[in-house]
């Protein structure tokens, strides 16, 4: 693994008002790594991630990828630099296929419009959305409308959006949310399959414990805005300022 850090985030700062929302936070991820963010409501977790993806400026400090300064840029032109992202809520196309919502998820990396405009009807995306419905395990469901399938199913078609474009960072934001309990095992094993197989790092806001301690790497336990601890899970687990201020003695 190389030791050059995929992502770094240096002293980032957002506040609104008197509130500091994030204050100061610094953190790498590095090539291939899992990369958990946990804390309490009100943690600044939400901020921090849409600071990450361009959706909100940041006051002070800076984010790098691969080296690059992409403090400023905007989703998309993240997007394009190798940066995907799941939100809390589907983002799923209810009427079109899951096949479909796969390749229209990756087409704006296709270049220009008008090379679109000459490529297969599948943008030449077809084998990868392909490949991805397999490593899921949707095919039984590929051809229906993504509207007709459980919450469960859709929330593996979100999943799947995003490595659509074959990026090197993925950002998901609380990936448990909604997910029936018994599903939350098959989606862990699912991510590790796609870290290990496409060597892809991820950082993930959860609130679900077990899940966050069995699939990440290393954590980031943040509080009032401000980093309280990072390291692997057993670290995390032995904390005992993390215990007593979140997850409980």
């Amino acid at each position: 693994m190389s030791r050059q850090p995929l992502l770094k985030v240096s002293d980032l700062r957002k506040s609104y008002g008197a509130i500091r929302a994030v204050d100061g936070v610094s953190f790498e991820v590095m090539p291939g790594e899992i990369f958990g963010v946990i804390g309490p409501n009100g943690s600044g977790k939400t901020t921090l991630f849409n600071s990450m993806l361009g959706q909100i400026r940041p006051d002070a400090g800076r984010i790098e990828l691969q080296g690059r300064d992409v403090t400023h840029l905007g989703p998309l032109q993240l997007n394009r630099r190798g940066v995907g992202r799941t939100f809390q809520t589907l983002q799923v196309f209810g009427k079109m296929s899951v096949r479909d919502n796969l390749i229209v998820a990756a087409q704006e990396h296709q270049g220009s419009m008008f090379k679109r405009l000459f490529m297969p009807g599948d943008s030449g995306l077809g084998a990868r959305a392909d490949a991805l419905i397999d490593q899921f395990r949707i095919r039984h469901v590929a051809d229906k409308k993504a509207g007709q399938l459980s919450y469960g199913q859709q929330k593996l078609v979100d999943i799947g959006m995003a490595f659509m474009s074959e990026p090197e960072l993925v950002l998901l934001d609380e990936p448990c949310a909604g997910v029936n309990p018994s599903l939350v095992g098959g989606l862990s094993r699912l991510l590790k399959e796609l870290n290990a197989s496409r060597r892809g790092s991820f950082v993930v806001i959860e609130h679900n414990m077990d899940f966050v301690m069995d699939l990440c790497h290393r954590i980031m336990v943040m509080v009032e805005g401000k980093v309280m601890a990072i390291g692997t899970p057993a670290e995390i687990r032995a904390n005992k300022q993390v215990l007593d201020a979140y997850l409980g003695s």
